[in-house]
């Protein structure tokens, strides 16, 4: 089997079965009912080693939390990553998010910026997968009775402890198993996650972050592709 799918069936199981309290209402983990897409992302871009590993924080609710993949906007992971089929369903789902997998019709800003710019930039994608991946650091969503998104900085902080060690454990077998030179955080968030499991193995890596392409920053709405290329190649990201 392969690393990668071996460690997120791991953090699966391990995430199986825990409850949340108020304002959470519903809760899904696209590790399991979008279980077969999420492996057809690791199986085919998930070998080898990696120079630089992108983390993003957790899906969103048009992108992962309807392909399995992460930031997965669902004309680039059909049309580019090469990745489609059926995706099931949560139990219980929310009636104001549906899934619908590759049937939604909403797109995921966030997706589409940066599978965008990569796209853009790597017109094949094993070009630009010989080098880069993307995961995210927690597979969950959370939403309140409204079907709003909750983000994890709102959830109560004992609540998130079995996520957390969880998450932080899978990150570390993700940094082990790629090896990867760059450990760049899609925001502050996640590079901090970053900072923390290399900092628990002790691995030696170069830590930044880019700006997170989420059309709530205003930054990011003024030319995310342009701000987030300056970002890689003062990193010495790319050159």
């Amino acid at each position: 089997m392969n690393a990668l799918i071996s460690a997120a069936d791991t953090l699966r199981q391990e995430l199986r079965g825990l409850t949340f309290p108020a304002p959470v209402t519903h809760t899904y983990n696209p590790l399991e009912y979008a279980w077969e897409r999420h492996c057809d992302y690791l199986e085919k871009y998930g070998n080898g080693t990696k120079r630089v590993l992108f983390l993003g924080m957790n899906p969103g609710p048009y992108g992962m939390a309807q392909t399995g993949v992460p930031f997965g906007e669902i004309e680039h992971v059909r049309d580019w990553l090469g990745i489609d089929g059926p995706v099931g369903k949560p139990d219980p789902e929310h009636p104001k998010r549906p899934i619908t997998g590759f049937d939604c019709t909403r797109s995921e800003v966030s997706g589409k910026r940066l599978w965008g710019l990569f796209r853009e930039t790597y017109p094949d994608p094993q070009d630009f997968f010989a080098g880069h991946f993307i995961a995210n650091y927690c597979p969950l969503v959370w939403m309140k009775d409204t079907g709003a998104n909750l983000t994890p900085d709102k959830l109560p902080a004992a609540s998130l402890v079995p996520v957390e060690e969880a998450c932080l454990a899978h990150l570390q077998t993700l940094i082990q198993t790629l090896q990867p030179e760059f450990l760049i955080g899609v925001g502050a968030y996640a590079e901090t996650k970053l900072k923390q499991a290399a900092g628990t193995i002790d691995y030696p890596a170069t830590l930044g972050r880019i700006l997170h392409p989420s059309p709530a920053s205003p930054a990011a709405n003024r030319g995310w592709a342009e701000a987030a290329t300056k970002q890689l190649l003062e990193q010495d990201i790319w050159d």
